[in-house]
């Protein structure tokens, strides 16, 4: 079989189509390289307008990462998991089909935090070397 065309992590990268998170997942405990997937970086991890207050893009990383990563150490083991967190959000009616209303809080909760889940596959990077890559259940 002949290859038509190829496109390495490292392109995806360099073209942002993927987020290279790997500093900061080596801080929470995370071996492997880590990447995420445009839309989970600019939906989740970004500071979405009106809810500036007490969030920043690090602490916001932060809690993708550490989430995943207590994810990862409760599973039975596999290349694919699932796994959720609050994000704080405000609620403009953009609502994604991987979120919904915690089970818990107030209404003022209920109206400015999401409960997300998100996928992390494990496999092979350019260089056949394990790599994590997080992104929305729906993204392959």
């Amino acid at each position: 079989m002949n290859i038509i065309s190829s496109y390495s992590r490292a392109e995806a990268i360099e073209d942002g189509v993927l987020v290279d998170v790997s500093n900061t997942a080596k801080e929470a405990g995370i071996k492997f390289p880590c990447a995420m997937t445009r839309a989970v970086w600019d939906a989740y991890v970004e500071v979405p307008q009106g809810a500036e207050i007490g969030q920043d893009v690090a602490g916001r990383l932060w809690d993708v990462l550490w989430m995943m990563r207590a994810a990862i150490r409760s599973s039975g083991g596999g290349s694919e998991i699932s796994y959720r967190l609050h994000v704080a959000m405000p609620d403009r009616g953009d609502w994604r089909d991987n979120e919904d209303v915690p089970e818990r809080g107030t209404g003022l909760t209920r109206r400015t935090h999401r409960r997300v889940t998100l996928k992390a596959l494990c496999g092979p990077g350019d260089d056949a070397k394990p790599v994590i890559t997080i992104m929305l259940p729906d993204e392959d």
